[in-house]
C-alpha cells in the first residue's frame, strides 16, 4: 500500500503552523485565498519556512484571475522563483495557458529557472483546453505534480475524471486531488483515485485559518486506510 500524503495550502502564518502541529506532510504557501491562491509576501514566506520543519511548496502566481499572463507578469514570475529559490523552499506551483486555455510553453522556462527545485502545475489544469494531452505536454516538461480538482467544482464532482488521469498518468507524475476536500469526503475520493497525495486549505469557517482538528481528522483517515 503506497503512503498517503496530505498538503495543506496556507494563507498566513497561524495556519502553517497549525498544519504542521496537527500532522500535515507539506504546507503550500500563498497569498490571497479569494482569489485561490497568488505569490505570497517575500519576507511572510522567509518567516513562514523557519518556522517549519515539513516541506513547504511556494504558489507563483502574478494575480488572480485567468492564467494568461503577459511578458511582464512573466518577468515578476521569473524574479519571484529567483527570489524564492534563497529560502530553501521544497517546490513551485504555478501554471501559465496561452489565450486557448491550451498549455503555455514558456511554463519550460520557469521550470529550467526552479532547477533542481520540483514544480507543481496548479488548478489552471482545471481549465486548460484538451486535458488528456494537455497532461502529456505536463509531463514532457519537468513538472513532478499536477493540482486538479478534475475540471470541475470540487473532487468529489471531478473524480471520474480525476480517475481517468490516474491511469493515464501511470506513476509518471503524481496527481495530486484537491479542491473542496474535507475529512467528510476524503475515503470517499480515495476509494475511487488511489492518490498518493491529497490537497485542502482546511479552513472551515469565515476566517483564512486552517482548521486543525480537520487536518488532524483527514490525517488519521489516510493513516487508517495505509494500514
Amino acid at each position: 500500500m503506497k503512503n498517503k500524503n496530505l498538503e495543506i495550502a496556507c494563507f498566513n502564518l497561524e495556519s502553517a503552523i497549525i498544519a504542521q502541529q496537527f500532522g500535515a506532510d507539506r504546507v503550500e504557501f500563498c497569498d490571497n485565498f479569494k482569489e485561490g491562491g497568488t505569490t505570497p509576501d517575500f519576507k511572510l514566506a522567509q518567516q513562514v519556512r523557519d518556522k517549519l520543519t515539513i516541506q513547504m511548496n511556494v504558489m507563483i502566481r502574478p494575480r488572480g484571475g485567468n492564467f494568461v499572463y503577459s511578458d511582464v507578469e512573466f518577468e515578476q514570475m521569473k524574479l519571484a522563483i529567483q527570489q524564492f529559490k534563497k529560502i530553501n523552499i521544497d517546490g513551485f506551483v504555478f501554471g501559465m495557458l496561452n489565450p486557448d486555455n491550451s498549455f503555455d510553453q514558456r511554463n519550460k522556462e520557469l521550470i529550467e529557472l526552479a532547477n533542481p527545485i520540483p514544480c507543481t502545475f496548479h488548478r489552471a489544469f482545471d481549465v486548460i483546453s484538451n486535458v488528456y494531452e494537455s497532461l502529456e505536454l505536463i509531463i514532457d516538461s519537468g513538472f513532478k505534480t499536477v493540482l486538479t480538482s478534475g475540471q470541475r467544482n470540487d473532487v468529489i464532482e471531478g473524480c471520474k475524471i480525476l480517475e481517468v488521469l490516474m491511469q493515464k498518468a501511470n506513476n509518471r507524475i503524481v496527481i495530486m486531488p484537491g479542491g473542496g476536500l474535507r475529512s467528510s469526503n476524503i475515503v470517499k475520493l480515495d476509494q475511487k483515485v488511489n492518490a498518493s497525495f491529497y490537497h485542502s486549505s482546511a479552513i472551515t469557517g469565515p476566517d483564512e485559518i486552517a482548521n486543525g482538528i480537520e487536518i488532524g481528522k483527514m490525517k488519521d483517515f489516510l493513516k487508517e486506510i495505509t494500514k
